[in-house]
């Protein structure tokens, strides 16, 4: 059966937050036609293709994106390529799915098509664990990528030996992802300060929907949290939208413009620049 067009919205009112020139959304998901999902991966609702997301980009204000690969694909990063050859160059980027077996050839030909990361996905349907985390990482380090890491910040204790020995730059995905919430003074965070303190941990503001039992616009109970991370590492800080945010329900689908909002209330002008803008070109080469 063919999967169904898109029917998210693609528009709406503008975000307050006028998106300064080169920003770039450090985390959407492609599915296009012609591409299944893969054993191991979830099942793909709809459509969410290069077209779409380019209305999106139109709609926020956006330049240039970070195609991350989603769950559904596994380590199938073909539509992920394709994803990179429709937009091209100069304004794309992608994190793929490897494993430690994966050919010196094909990393190649990954890093050649515009991939500069692997992904580690420590939750239901990931492809790619955090066991098999350092053996990815010696299989890319020629390739000069870093580590996307995504897992529920609330087991972050069983995880902080191995993300310690992680020895270039990484990635620690959607705010930490406590599922749910925790106070911004917890330990936990604390931990995630210390990781970010070695200088090559990273961290992205993405999704606080996932997770946040008070909801947007605001997400009171993931703000906080949010806010220590800007404000300890404001150089190391990257945003992405989640487009077009598969997790949740279309009852509790989230408004595209307030989750670049999201960012007057929790970084000043000039740190938005570098959320934005700044960082994302350091860390992927715009």
């Amino acid at each position: 059966m063919p999967i169904p067009e898109n029917t998210r919205p693609l528009t709406g009112p503008s975000p307050l937050l006028k998106a300064p020139a080169g920003a770039t959304d450090c985390h959407a998901h492609i599915f296009l036609p012609g591409f299944e999902s893969q054993e191991g991966g979830p099942q793909i609702a709809e459509l969410a293709t290069v077209e779409n997301y380019r209305e999106l980009q139109q709609w926020l204000g956006l330049e240039r994106v970070v195609i991350t690969q989603p769950n559904a694909y596994q380590t199938n990063n073909e539509a992920l390529l394709e994803a990179l050859a429709q937009f091209g160059p100069d304004v794309a980027r992608a994190i793929a799915v490897v494993t430690p077996d994966t050919p010196k050839h094909e990393l190649e030909r990954l890093h050649e098509k515009g991939v500069r990361g692997a992904r580690i996905m420590q939750l239901p349907g990931g492809a790619v664990g955090i066991d098999r985390m350092l053996a990815v990482e010696d299989a890319i380090q020629d390739m000069g990528w870093h580590l996307m890491v995504q897992f529920n910040g609330r087991d972050l204790p069983n995880y902080m030996e191995a993300l310690q020995k992680i020895k270039g730059n990484y990635i620690i995905d959607h705010i930490g992802k406590f599922i749910d919430p925790v106070d911004a003074d917890d330990s936990r965070v604390d931990d995630i300060l210390r990781l970010m303190d070695h200088g090559n941990a990273w961290l992205k503001v993405c999704g606080a929907y996932e997770t946040s039992l008070t909801g947007g616009s605001s997400y009171s109970d993931v703000a906080p949290i949010a806010k220590r991370f800007i404000e300890h590492a404001p150089d190391r800080i990257i945003w992405g939208s989640n487009w077009p945010h598969v997790g949740v329900s279309r009852s509790q689908y989230p408004n595209d413009a307030q989750q670049l909002d999201i960012l007057l209330e929790w970084a000043d002008t000039e740190t938005q620049k570098k959320i934005l803008v700044d960082n994302p070109a350091l860390l992927y080469g715009f």
